[in-house]
């Protein structure tokens, strides 16, 4: 199969990942914080870490058909790259809402769509080489 083709095929299976990782941030934030009444930062870090360690998985065997046996380093450039794709997604959002003050979930959609590329091609270039 053509080389680029294989590139647009894994970057929307990506996506599709990490749409499930979305559900399940939002979903177990949610529960923490509204239904176990967890601090909200600390809802949000657990939800945040079991959707970036879920879509590690996902990605591990569907995406990039990884087989690297140094798992536990593979899922730790996973992991860093997923923190350095919220600290991006948080400056980008806190820039353009803050500062140029466009509305927050137009914001909110740019740094989104930043962070997507930047989380697939370091995971496709770093971790899943």
């Amino acid at each position: 199969m053509n080389a680029l083709l294989v590139f647009i095929f894994r970057f929307i299976k990506f996506a599709l990942v990490g749409s499930s990782g979305l559900i399940i941030d939002f979903g177990i934030t949610y529960l923490l914080k509204e239904k176990l009444k967890v601090y909200k930062f600390l809802a949000s870090s657990i939800g945040f870490t079991l959707a970036a360690s879920s879509n590690y998985i996902f990605n591990r065997i569907w995406t990039f058909h990884s087989t690297n046996p140094q798992i536990f380093l593979e899922y730790s450039s996973f992991l860093i790259i997923s923190v350095i794709g919220l600290l991006i997604n948080n400056s980008i959002l806190w820039m353009f809402n803050e500062k140029v003050k466009l509305n927050f979930y137009v914001a909110k959609v740019i740094a989104t769509i930043v962070t997507v590329f930047w989380n697939f091609l370091a995971n496709f270039f770093i971790t899943f080489r």
